[in-house]
């Protein structure tokens, strides 16, 4: 997250419009979530773009350093934005986020702790857990998964 970060020591906390990918891995009726560190709350596996790099690969990629699983976006899902998409972290910054929702074939062996989070688990669709990140849950209604 180095674009963002760079950005941040130039205008604080003030809200940043954010472009970044989310990660939907479903395997038998079940769905990959991440529990966040800096919340603690369950979510996709998602991150912001990098610069020079496309929403396809930003959601590749934010799987594979939350999960340590190899992704292949199969199909565009969604793109959310708007008034429900606005979050601000513990630290204080302000985000708008534009989340470009794609559907990702995954392999390999899932890491259960890393930088970013503390758990990576598969939930049955029909009881996901409670505690979800805002934007997860604008998400998963958006695709009428919840």
């Amino acid at each position: 997250m180095g674009y963002i970060l760079d950005l941040r020591q130039k205008v604080g906390q003030q809200p940043l419009i954010v472009i970044g990918s989310a990660a939907v891995v479903r395997q038998h009726q079940q769905l990959l979530l991440v529990k966040r560190r800096d919340i603690q709350l369950w979510g996709l596996p998602a991150g912001s773009k990098e610069l020079n790099e496309d929403t396809a690969t930003t959601a590749e990629r934010e799987l594979h350093e939350e999960t340590g699983l190899q992704g292949t976006v199969q199909q565009l899902l969604a793109v959310v934005s708007g008034q429900d998409m606005q979050y601000t972290y513990p630290n204080g910054d302000q985000i708008d986020s534009v989340t470009v929702v794609y559907d990702v074939l995954a392999t390999g062996n899932l890491t259960n702790q890393t930088d970013e989070t503390s758990a990576v688990k598969f939930y049955d669709l029909n009881h996901l857990p409670e505690q979800l990140t805002p934007l997860t849950k604008k998400i998963l209604t958006t695709l009428n998964l919840i």
